[in-house]
């Protein structure tokens, strides 16, 4: 799941790496306190082994004597975890704290200055303790100041200092999180307008992505238009190609048709026939393929105006009535301005072409074509007064060649033309009821499919499900 998201990548690895700042930043701060907390309980030791050594003298056997003790009451109290012992050859003194236990010697307490370690000491308490030598005046020796505190105490704020500082970086490691969420999610943002700038490519191959990307982004724009570029060439040979094809077959498909008139005229009727036969099925198969070509370069077709549409309209119906089926026909059209849908312009007259003919085809007096916006979609109905299909003869007249008016000119090719290219537009088509009586084309794109439509869109989709 990591591996598919680059957002989840950066974030895990911003966690991971932020955790063990955190740790290693708490394992220090944890140090520092324990070395602030046992200087300052060394530094009131050192003071008390001041005091004591002001007043410290040796008697006449030798042994040590404190003329002046430390104030603290917690010297006195037997166990009280607070000690001093003065110790020469000759013998020792000690605080009353002690009682009858002593603090450890150990060799090489000779420094000048004073020294801090740690010991076990007595009554079973580890102890914190710091010494000196001292030589008294009109001694013979020096005199080991020992000095020290259980540190119990100590270990205890540093547990406590520990665990305020773990749940403090926590709650820190959380914020940052939080943070580098919003920084990833900033990071990426250049990389969400390109995939919606990419989506209008997707729509209109003459379409480019703008300039004014970051330059971590910008190389990956330029590979992207150059495809983009690439595209539309190919895309323009391909329809060059299917034209030159469709020139370059018709030709010799009306030559056949002008010698079957004439094999007809000489007398051959049967023989005229079958050749007109395969001549049908020959312009069938060359409409099919041509029309899948269609279909194929419509999938990466620009996008119509909603101007574009109407006028598109009027002139299919400009044509139609100058036909014996248009001309005893009244045409209805409504169009709104908003209107947008994702068909190049010749394969929308192409595909609308087809419906309004059969509309006409089997109106008795009306025909309408109206668009709008409904359920998010971008919509067009075309529908007729005329006498309708039942739901069989609905799904049957969608297929390839199918045709209701089998008497009628035309191959049947028209609807399956127009379900190929919206198919191929990410459209649909229904058929129905229409109100006028007849038969419905219900035609749809999702409005999300183009990118190319204004922002106040979405807004006129609001009012349009809301009014």
């Amino acid at each position: 799941m990591i591996r598919d998201s680059l957002r989840l990548r950066l974030l895990a690895a911003a966690a991971v790496a932020i955790f063990a700042a955190l740790v290693l930043a708490g394992t220090g701060m944890s140090w520092f306190f324990e070395r602030h907390i046992e200087q300052r309980e060394a530094d009131a030791l050192i003071r008390d082994g001041k005091l004591i050594a002001g007043g410290l003298h040796v008697d006449a056997a030798g042994r040590p004597v404190a003329d002046a003790q430390p104030g603290d009451d917690r010297y006195g109290e037997a166990g009280s975890g607070l000690y001093w012992q003065l110790t020469t050859s000759k013998g020792s003194a000690h605080s009353d704290s002690l009682w009858d236990q002593n603090l450890p010697l150990q060799p090489g307490s000779d420094r000048e200055d004073w020294r801090i370690r740690h010991v076990p000491g007595p009554f079973g308490k580890s102890l914190l303790m710091v010494e000196r030598r001292i030589l008294p005046e009109q001694a013979a020796e020096p005199v080991l100041v020992q000095l020290a505190t259980d540190d119990g105490p100590l270990h205890a704020a540093r547990r406590e200092f520990n665990r305020e500082t773990a749940l403090s970086l926590g709650l820190l490691w959380l914020f940052l999180l939080i943070a580098a969420y919003v920084q990833v999610t900033l990071g990426l943002r250049p990389l969400t307008t390109v995939r919606r700038q990419i989506a209008t490519l997707r729509g209109n191959p003459a379409a480019r992505l703008p300039g004014g990307h970051p330059r971590e982004i910008a190389p990956l724009a330029e590979a992207i238009n150059a495809l983009a570029q690439a595209r539309e060439a190919d895309l323009g040979r391909a329809r060059k190609r299917a034209g030159d094809l469709a020139h370059s077959l018709k030709t010799p498909l009306a030559a056949l048709a002008a010698q079957n008139r004439r094999a007809r005229e000489a007398g051959a009727v049967e023989a005229a026939d079958g050749q007109d036969r395969a001549l049908v099925a020959m312009r069938a198969a060359l409409e099919t393929e041509l029309a899948r070509s269609r279909a194929a370069a419509a999938r990466d077709a620009g996008h119509s105006l909603a101007a574009d549409i109407e006028t598109q309209i009027e002139n299919i119906i400009a044509v139609i009535e100058r036909t014996e089926l248009g001309e005893r026909l009244i045409f209805d059209v409504h169009m709104p301005d908003e209107l947008h849908v994702p068909v190049a312009s010749e394969d929308l007259t192409e595909l609308l072409g087809a419906l309004i003919e059969n509309a006409a085809r089997h109106a008795r007096v009306r025909v309408r074509v109206r668009g709008g916006m409904a359920e998010e979609e971008s919509q067009l109905w075309i529908d007729d007064d005329g006498p309708g299909l039942g739901r069989e003869s609905s799904e049957a007249v969608m297929a390839r060649g199918s045709r209701l008016d089998e008497a009628g000119p035309g191959h049947g090719l028209g609807l399956a033309i127009v379900s190929d290219l919206m198919q191929a537009t990410d459209g649909t088509i229904a058929l129905g009821r229409s109100e006028l009586g007849g038969l419905e084309v219900r035609l749809a794109w999702p409005v999300e499919r183009s990118p190319a439509a204004p922002r106040k869109s979405a807004f006129l989709r609001w009012m349009t499900r809301h009014r």
